[in-house]
Parts: structure tokens; C-alpha cells; sequence
């Protein structure tokens, strides 16, 4: 008669092991951890309120960091009334400078975006010599990190602040010759991990 018990637990253990498995539930022998799954930057954000952005400023966008490449992102900059093109293009640039080194907003915080340029950065314009759309950082492009230099040439060349042709003119604080930096599709890719293609510039 005892005999029998142990055949019976082992039949009543694969019974229910079958129920289990019927309702689509796996035996496992480890705790199973059934916390939130983690967020994935996606990099998209709801479009801004144009008319007011308009309203702060001049409607610009610049180029942050999101996974491992560059996306625009909408700001405004302020221009004074009455500057000359040379002056409206340094406060550009200026303006530019000041928004890549804002910490992104939470809403663009929880999608993933971030900046490498760091604040305290300056620009002015050509010094005698240089190409009439020349802009000087405070800080020389090749010791910016690769990635900071990224967003700048990038958010640079598409602005008002150059020549609009994919690519912007930048120079020291002191008399080394400014060169021309490139924007292009591998830079915008894959930032920091890519050098800005520069060529040397002669003044027009």
C-alpha cells in the first residue's frame, strides 16, 4: 500500500506540470523580475509652438547628440534690429554657441538627447587677413572634443551664420589660420567618431 504513494505524488507532480504548461506558464527555477522594461531613447519630440518661438526670436535649429549621431533640434536667437550682415552673422553664431550649451530640456532629456558643448564658449569675426566669413571661438576648434566640434560645424554651416553651403570657416582665439569645416553625412552619423573634414581657406 505504501508503495503506491510515491507513484502517486510523481503522477500528480506531472499533472500538474501539464496544467501549467497548458495555460502557457514554464516552470523556472530562478526569481523572475517583473519591473518596468527599460526606456529607449527614440529621439523624436513633439513639434514646438512655432508662432511662439517666433515671438522669443529668431527661429534657428541646432544639431544635438542623440544615440550616436546628430539631429536637430528647434531653438531661437535673438538678433538686434539694425546690425550689419557682418555683425548679424557673429550674433548668430553667438546665439548658436549659447544654445548648444544649454542642458537639454526634460522633454528632450527623455528622448535621448544630450550636448558636449560646454558654456563660456565666445566668437567674433574675422580678424585682417581672414575670409570675410570668418568666425573666430574663444576656444581653437581642434581642442574642442570631437563631438562638441561636431555640433558646431554642423549647426554652424546650416545657419545664417555661414555661407550656407554646408560648410563654415572657424578659427582661434589666436593667429593660426582658420580652415574650412565640412558638415557632411558621415560626420552627422557618426560624431566624434568622425573628424569634421577641413581644408585650408585662402581670403577671397
Amino acid at each position: 500500500m505504501n508503495g503506491g504513494r510515491p507513484l502517486r505524488a510523481v503522477l500528480l507532480a506531472g499533472v500538474a506540470a501539464g496544467l501549467l504548461a497548458g495555460c502557457g506558464i514554464r516552470a523556472t527555477e530562478v526569481p523572475t523580475d517583473f519591473g518596468p522594461a527599460p526606456s529607449r531613447a527614440h529621439c523624436s519630440l513633439t513639434a514646438p509652438d512655432v508662432t511662439t518661438q517666433a515671438s522669443r526670436g529668431m527661429p534657428v535649429q541646432v544639431f544635438l547628440l542623440c544615440g550616436s549621431s546628430l539631429v536637430t533640434v528647434d531653438r531661437t536667437v535673438r538678433v538686434a534690429e539694425g546690425a550689419t550682415d557682418a555683425e548679424r552673422r557673429v550674433l548668430v553664431a553667438q546665439g548658436l554657441l549659447d544654445e548648444l550649451a544649454k542642458a537639454p530640456s526634460p522633454a528632450e532629456t527623455e528622448a535621448g538627447y544630450q550636448t558636449d558643448v560646454r558654456g563660456g564658449t565666445t566668437v567674433t569675426g574675422p580678424r585682417a587677413g581672414d575670409p570675410e566669413d570668418t568666425l573666430r571661438l574663444s576656444t581653437p576648434p581642434a581642442a574642442l572634443p570631437g563631438a562638441a566640434l561636431a555640433q558646431v560645424v554642423c549647426t554652424f554651416s546650416d545657419s545664417a551664420a555661414a555661407e550656407g553651403d554646408g560648410s563654415v570657416i572657424l578659427g582661434g582665439p589666436d593667429g593660426t589660420a582658420p580652415r574650412r569645416y565640412e558638415c557632411t553625412d558621415e560626420l552627422r552619423a557618426h560624431p566624434g567618431a568622425t573628424e569634421p573634414p577641413s581644408s585650408a581657406v585662402s581670403d577671397d
